[in-house]
């Protein structure tokens, strides 16, 4: 998309597609098996079978290709054109062909685009729309897609107050050009990778069995989340009540709810849509 161009160009965005492509080189089956354990762990469920779920923002197709694996129908979308390789690769991998899996471009700020895609039984979007440059746009904009009855999943960025505001200085400085990304490497890789020895060493964990474990957190890898929470831009965050307000004035009654104790991450939601 020239417009996704046109703001990477401009230091507006991060360009997520190129991380996600390089997090493809170390998927594995034990990833793939995470992603899927995550997904029926939030969803309180065994199969996606008979269900048809939107992947809102789908960034390396990972939880796509989880959600076909466990019988959903699958409708992926991202804004990034790198992205969108991502989940094409990654279908062509393991469902080659297959109908029940689409991967394409589009925004979720493009209400044209979003009404022709109709309604689905699972609505996912995981830290994805507070970097839409228009998150409570972007929060509205998901609703009219979950049938009633259906689930929303979501995972916004938890709101730390003057931190989160330090963090978006951050990551305006990293997309700023390569200099600002060299600058907050330097700066903060050593300070992430001190901040894991330390809370190893405090909790009497080995470092690699810390690695491990870190793989079965959604099936991610830490040096590429690193790079995300770094670059990710635009940023936007929200308190938990202000999520779940939100939705409660729109029909959707909450769920589930994990938070990240008040820190740095991503508060996570399901919702049930009311019936029509």
């Amino acid at each position: 998309m020239r417009g996704h161009a046109r703001e990477v160009a401009d230091g507006q965005r991060f360009e997520f597609g190129a991380n996600w492509a390089r997090f493809l080189s170390v998927l594995d089956d034990e990833r793939i098996e995470e992603a899927k354990r995550s997904l029926k762990s939030m969803l309180g469920v065994e199969s996606l079978a008979g269900s048809a779920m939107l992947d809102v923002g789908s960034g390396s197709g990972l939880f796509s290709l989880a959600a076909r694996m466990l019988g959903a129908r699958v409708h992926s979308f991202d804004y990034d054109p790198q992205s969108v390789a991502c989940g094409r690769e990654l279908k062509e991998r393991y469902f080659p062909d297959d109908p029940d899996w689409v991967v394409e471009e589009g925004s979720v700020l493009d209400a044209d685009y979003l009404g022709q895609l109709g309604r689905y039984d699972i609505v996912y979007s995981w830290g994805v729309l507070h970097h839409t440059g228009q998150m409570w746009t972007a929060l509205a904009n998901v609703a009219p897609l979950v049938n009633p009855g259906g689930k929303l999943f979501i995972a916004i960025y938890n709101d730390q107050g003057g931190a989160s505001r330090r963090w978006l200085r951050v990551k305006q400085l990293y997309c700023s050009g390569w200099l600002g990304r060299a600058l907050v490497k330097l700066v903060f890789y050593p300070y992430f990778a001190l901040g894991r020895a330390v809370a190893d060493l405090l909790q009497l964990r080995n470092p690699l069995t810390s690695y491990r474990d870190y793989k079965k957190s959604r099936g991610m890898s830490v040096l590429h989340d690193w790079v995300d929470w770094l670059g990710g831009y635009p940023f936007e965050v929200a308190k938990p009540e202000e999520i779940f307000e939100f939705y409660r004035t729109r029909g959707f009654r909450l769920e589930r709810l994990v938070t990240c104790a008040g820190g740095l991450g991503c508060n996570q939601y399901v919702f049930t849509k009311g019936t029509d």
